[in-house]
């Protein structure tokens, strides 16, 4: 490895994010990775450290200890995290050099990375639409050659939907399979934390670094985590592929449509079973979501007080520092989430709303046990739409929600899933392509969607 090239690389990098911050993609940059990355090379073992001279962005709603991590988020714009996320250690003892902390929907509540109180993130494949949400500045980073790969948070899409927008690979892994500890909280059972990169082989190897039990998460799940990277270049002949019929519906875009067919058709020439299937309860998921995702963030945001860490306004009384704090440090979209999540949990509601959502999720999960029985994996379009127009849906808040129509489902079942770049439409804009597996099979996304990397020709 040629460090002194790896260096200078590194060096402009971070001089083109300080000066120019292409598509607004970073809030922070990290130069002392360079520093530590001199001091680790002259350990004689670097060289084989698994993430040797890989560079990252890190999504700002993970912890880097000394380092701002404001959600890009008002409240906590001046908030410096006293601790290092476990996937940073993780990333740190493989050699992996964090350039810095990437842009995202405020709180992460957001499908296009326009939320964010520091400005919205631009789409490297057409400066003029969204890149996704909500780590978007993640995405478009890796997209816009900044990093090598990154990582982002996934709660109802948020990894895999700016995947398909910037057309990249982008993975949600099982929830329990990457630790939560370190992660700012939005919707607590359903946040994962996942990788970015350029290839389904980058996203692997990083998913291998932060993969694994974490004793600080109590969701985390004591299951091995099998070397991913084994898994490319392998063929899929035998594997038997589900084309749910939910999926395929009046409001999927057509060249959309007219690829994931074709990619069907390439995957059964190539060996593929391909199987059509159903899962019945799909149509219920967006509303069971954003139930439950917005209870959940009500509960968790409840913190940001002006009392204990933060921002505050302490210019009255209590009730008027919890008033004036949260008005003048959350944005919009997050003040509607808190308010609907507060009022499904209120008294008279939670029966008619939350309590009924939970019982949709256990059938949504169900739907795809069942589908397991008779599939390895799901083939499905990550999106109903390509990159939309900046400013497009932002004052439609249930069109936004939409957006997050064949993610979301995958969130509320728990079972990981990866989106791969299928090409473009006839506006030259990326498609996206979802590969779902079962629980802690997230071998077979990067077995099939290496295979589809390599194989399938546009």
């Amino acid at each position: 490895m040629d460090f002194d090239t790896l260096y200078s690389n590194i060096d402009q990098k971070l001089q083109i994010i300080e000066k120019d911050n292409p598509y607004n993609a970073f809030l922070s940059t990290l130069p002392e990775s360079v520093k530590e990355l001199k001091s680790r090379v002259k350990q004689e073992d670097y060289e084989k450290s698994r993430l040797a001279g890989v560079t990252l962005g890190i999504k700002d709603n993970i912890h880097i200890k000394g380092h701002s991590v404001s959600c890009a988020s008002k409240i906590l714009e001046d908030y410096t995290a006293p601790y290092n996320a476990t996937v940073i250690d993780k990333i740190k003892d493989a050699g992996g050099i964090m350039v810095g902390k990437t842009n995202m929907d405020e709180f992460a509540m957001g499908s296009s990375t326009e939320y964010s109180a520091f400005g919205n993130v631009l789409n490297p494949s057409n400066t003029e639409k969204v890149p996704g949400g909500s780590s978007g500045g993640s995405a478009a980073a890796v997209a816009g050659d900044l990093v090598d790969v990154a990582l982002g948070s996934d709660t109802g899409g948020s990894i895999r939907q700016p995947a398909a927008f910037c057309g990249i690979v982008g993975i949600k892994p099982t929830y329990g399979r990457v630790s939560r500890y370190g992660l700012v909280a939005f919707a607590s059972s359903l946040d994962q934390i996942g990788p970015f990169g350029r290839s389904v082989e980058d996203a692997a190897r990083l998913l291998e670094v932060i993969a694994g039990y974490d004793k600080n998460d109590s969701t985390s799940v004591d299951i091995e985590v099998p070397e991913y990277t084994n898994y490319v270049d392998k063929d899929i002949r035998g594997k038997t592929i589900g084309i749910p019929t939910e999926y395929f519906d009046q409001g999927l875009n057509k060249d959309i449509n007219n690829r994931i067919q074709d990619v069907i058709k390439f995957l059964e020439k190539s060996g593929a079973e391909i199987r059509s299937i159903s899962l019945p309860h799909t149509s219920y998921a967006v509303a069971a979501y954003y139930i439950i995702a917005t209870a959940e963030a009500s509960s968790n945001l409840a913190r940001y007080d002006g009392i204990r860490y933060g921002l505050s306004e302490r210019e009255a009384g209590l009730q008027e520092v919890y008033r004036d704090t949260r008005h003048a440090g959350f944005g919009q979209e997050v003040k509607r989430r808190i308010l609907l999540g507060t009022y499904v949990l209120s008294s008279g509601y939670y029966e008619a709303y939350y309590d009924k959502a939970q019982r949709i999720r256990r059938l949504i999960k169900e739907d795809f046990t069942e589908a397991f029985e008779e599939v390895d994996v799901i083939f499905t379009p990550t999106t109903p739409t390509t990159a939309f127009d900046i400013g497009g849906k932002v004052e439609d808040p249930l069109a936004m929600y939409l957006s997050d129509v064949y993610t979301v489902p995958i969130n509320l079942a728990g079972v990981p899933a990866i989106s791969i770049p299928l090409g473009n439409d006839a506006d030259g804009l990326p498609i996206g392509g979802q590969i779902i597996a079962p629980d802690f099979q997230e071998q077979d996304l990067i077995q099939v969607g290496d295979f589809l990397e390599k194989n399938y020709i546009q």
